[in-house]
């Protein structure tokens, strides 16, 4: 089963898709928002347009564990996603994974404005591989 990942920003969804065995987590792009409702039929549509059968979204946990304002902002469009796109929809930590994907890349001697294309769609394979990482195999 393929899976959808994103990690969500006030201005841009980064997008991964796991390979159809729900293994490897690959960067698929990175969309603009512009509306809840814009964003949430586009990413709907996507998810059903690449036969994706469950949807990870990386929460923007505090350092301490509790959730704050982004991690409100990502449930809201989460859910309005999932709802939309008639799909299970799982959370994984997100913490530290803008900063792991920067590192990667800068060690990896991409330019910052190349680094700066990629970083949401790095994310989002780091947030997705971490939960196919987890996820039980049947």
């Amino acid at each position: 089963m393929r899976v959808l990942g994103l990690d969500v920003g006030d201005r841009r969804v980064g997008i991964a898709l796991s390979d159809e065995t729900g293994t490897i987590a690959s960067p698929h792009g990175v969309y603009t928002r512009r509306s809840l409702g814009e964003d949430a039929a586009h990413l709907a549509a996507l998810a059903r347009k690449l036969g994706a059968g469950a949807i990870v979204v990386g929460l923007p946990l505090n350092m301490d564990g509790t959730e704050g304002e982004q991690a409100r902002k990502a449930r809201e469009l989460a859910e309005a996603v999932a709802r939309e796109a008639h799909l299970p929809l799982h959370y994984t930590d997100e913490r530290l994974t803008s900063a792991e994907a920067e590192r990667a890349m800068v060690e990896g001697g991409l330019t910052r404005r190349a680094r700066k294309k990629r970083e949401d769609a790095l994310a989002a394979v780091l947030i997705l591989q971490a939960w196919l990482d987890r996820a039980p195999r049947s």
